[in-house]
């Protein structure tokens, strides 16, 4: 570990081979950190893994994760792991909340037992659910309107009542719509049947899609499209070390913060971007609204800008998409 970093030992990340997680170690051991992943793989892939770190592969609520905080003397933990997909938490609730609500709870007890004493969790902003107002703030009701954000939402409440029994502090940060990759090519989002937008549109856009899925276009908006405010998950990886940053310094504070650049884009606004980046339109297949999906979601992000220690320095949705789009024809080179 570098001096520029603070910590005391490393930082554990969950679903590191994922996504997200992908991303966030890359952002900690750029800033000098030590980090050690913990990851399944169901979902994440062992190659994703910067070298650099530390890799067991072991399920967050596996007994063999306070182990893990022992042996590599953890003192944060960064928390990825989890589902993420809507539409399927309407179909099978019961799966979100063994994955996101009970399996945290067992990761947040083996942190208190071994004395981690920073946690911060990989929230949504779906735990607003369809906001009153827009943009939404942090203090904002929150009444999710499916079980992903409910998931989401009771970890949130279980981390406000353990920091408030033991000597750990917490950073909820709720993302709004996260897309791009790592601007070096070094990781990006490869699930397989990805349901993020701009990561189906630049699957369309080589080849590997036939078509764009446009799903409800009788929503009070300006097109009558979902709107989204869409983070470079490059920036939300940046935020995650702000935040672990702050948690260190003041250790009687928690916080929630958005995850988000306080603009949104429409979904026809995001598939005309890409048409526009790759010169070449794709085809858009208009469909029926999907359940549990509000007509828009942009962040107040005030809070985040003046609580830690950072600012967005990739805020364009055509960079997002070219960088995203770098990314898709790596894996489809990869696939070859």
């Amino acid at each position: 570990m570098t001096q520029d970093a603070t910590l005391d030992g490393k930082v554990m990340v969950t679903g590191g081979a994922g996504y997200i997680g992908s991303h966030a170690v890359l952002a900690l051991l750029d800033a000098g950190y030590d980090v050690v992943v913990i990851d399944n793989l169901v979902t994440g892939f062992d190659w994703a893994v910067d070298p650099r770190a530390a890799f067991v592969n072991v399920a967050v609520e596996d007994a063999r994760v306070r182990d893990v905080i022992r042996e590599h003397k953890v003192r944060a933990i960064m928390h990825f792991a989890g589902s993420v997909v809507v539409p399927e938490s309407v179909s099978d609730p019961l799966k979100y909340y063994r994955n996101n609500t009970a399996a945290t709870r067992s990761l947040i007890e083996s942190a208190v037992a071994e004395g981690v004493p920073h946690f911060i969790f990989s929230s949504t902003a779906a735990t607003y659910g369809t906001p009153e107002r827009v943009p939404v703030a942090e203090d904002d009701p929150k009444v999710p309107i499916n079980p992903y954000g409910m998931s989401k939402l009771m970890t949130e409440h279980m981390l406000k009542d353990v920091s408030a029994a033991h000597p750990m502090n917490h950073c909820c940060l709720r993302y709004f719509n996260v897309a791009g990759a790592d601007p070096q090519g070094r990781s990006g989002q490869s699930t397989v049947g990805a349901t993020h937008l701009i990561k189906i549109a630049v699957e369309a856009a080589t080849g590997k899609r036939a078509a764009v899925s446009v799903y409800g276009t009788d929503f009070p908006t300006s097109d009558g499209t979902g709107v989204r405010d869409y983070i470079h998950v490059s920036d939300l990886a940046e935020a995650h070390v702000a935040a672990l940053a702050l948690l260190v310094e003041r250790p009687a504070e928690s916080h929630t913060l958005n995850c988000g650049y306080g603009r949104g884009f429409s979904v026809l606004e995001v598939l005309d971007a890409v048409d526009r980046v790759t010169n070449h339109p794709i085809e858009r297949r208009l469909e029926g609204r999907r359940a549990g999906d509000p007509a828009e979601l942009v962040a107040d992000n005030a809070a985040i800008l003046r609580t830690i220690d950072w600012a967005p320095r990739r805020d364009d949705l055509e960079g997002i998409v070219r960088d995203a789009l770098a990314w898709e024809r790596q894996l489809a080179e990869r696939a070859r």
